[in-house]
């Protein structure tokens, strides 16, 4: 997710979720329906953050603050819902080392049902995230443990009818963790479940082609994208127009337009808008769009109006760019 955030001292109510996780920006006389369990599956990352102070000089040295963080699209989307008082399970691989155990530590720390396979040779993922003093990201990652989930590894408790399936695009776009993306689709169908998925980052969905990705992940009923995926996608500039376009392959759409906010497309329905909050500064883009989705799926559950999934969503999103790190603060 872009540029939206919450202005600084914007007052916000917390109350407590589950496992006593923290409800994020929630009024405090909300009342607040039981949502249905969602299943995550995805990667699992150490994020190594470098925040620059000044513009980068390039070939030479630049002031930074360098820190560590829980990462990974997946375990991040994870963290999210039950920091906001949902009730979710994620799916993942680790390497048997001490920042896979913080990982796991952290998520239940969420409240995340965390189900995690310890893998004996690889290590856990890790990220470089690259921020600039304006707040723009780059990122370089090694997959890691991530890219040898597997079918086996997904737990068949979590696939009940009233459950709804998230699969990270990531998940989908590595050969070597593709199968478990698949089969869990298909385990979801079975059990007359609900998946969404979302298409992870422009520079991999592109090396990877857009007709694989939507054949791939055509047994989701509804797909996130931000612009530039969207692009990559249907070949349109206009995300309105790749919206329309993507609704023959999913049901429902939503594409995250940064600072514009974010829209919902479904087919012989007006597109929806929902504008993006006033931003004070955004500290760090790492992890907004995870946050979003992670605000959108349970109002989208609750079958509430598309533009009140939306809100919820850039909520999330603005209340991420204002940390640094990708997920919500322990």
């Amino acid at each position: 997710m872009g540029s939206d955030g919450f202005v600084r001292g914007q007052a916000e109510s917390y109350g407590r979720g589950r496992s006593g996780s923290v409800i994020l920006g929630r009024q405090s006389d909300e009342v607040m329906t039981r949502m249905a369990r969602v299943v995550v599956i995805g990667d699992l990352m150490t994020d190594t953050v470098a925040l620059a102070r000044l513009a980068l000089a390039r070939g030479s040295d630049t002031p930074a603050a360098v820190t560590m963080h829980g990462g990974g699209s997946g375990a991040n989307i994870a963290a999210w819902l039950a920091a906001d008082g949902g009730d979710v399970a994620f799916v993942g691989r680790r390497g048997a080392d001490i920042a896979g155990r913080n990982r796991d530590m952290e998520l239940m720390g969420y409240g995340v049902d965390a189900r995690l396979v310890m893998d004996p040779e690889r290590p856990t993922g890790t990220c470089v995230v690259m921020v600039t003093h304006k707040g723009e990201r780059t990122m370089l990652s090694d997959p890691g443990a991530n890219a040898a989930l597997s079918p086996d590894d997904l737990p068949h408790d979590l696939f009940i009818p009233g459950a709804h399936l998230h699969v990270s695009g990531y998940t989908l776009l590595s050969e070597g963790s593709r199968s478990a993306g698949l089969a869990a689709i298909e385990y979801s169908r079975r059990a007359g479940m609900t998946a969404s998925v979302d298409a992870a980052s422009a520079a991999p969905l592109e090396r990877a082609g857009a007709e694989p990705f939507l054949e791939l992940s055509s047994g989701a009923v509804l797909l996130f994208v931000n612009a530039a995926q969207a692009q990559v996608l249907t070949g349109r500039e206009d995300p309105e127009q790749a919206a329309r376009v993507l609704t023959a392959w999913y049901p429902h759409v939503v594409v995250k337009l940064g600072a514009d906010g974010a829209l919902f497309y479904a087919n012989g329905r007006p597109p929806v808008r929902v504008p993006a909050p006033p931003v004070d500064r955004v500290v760090d883009g790492t992890g907004a769009g995870d946050a979003f989705i992670a605000g959108f799926i349970p109002p989208w559950l609750d079958k509430k109006p598309p533009g009140e999934a939306l809100a919820s969503g850039c909520r999330l999103a603005a209340h991420a760019l204002n940390l640094i790190g990708a997920r919500p603060v322990l």
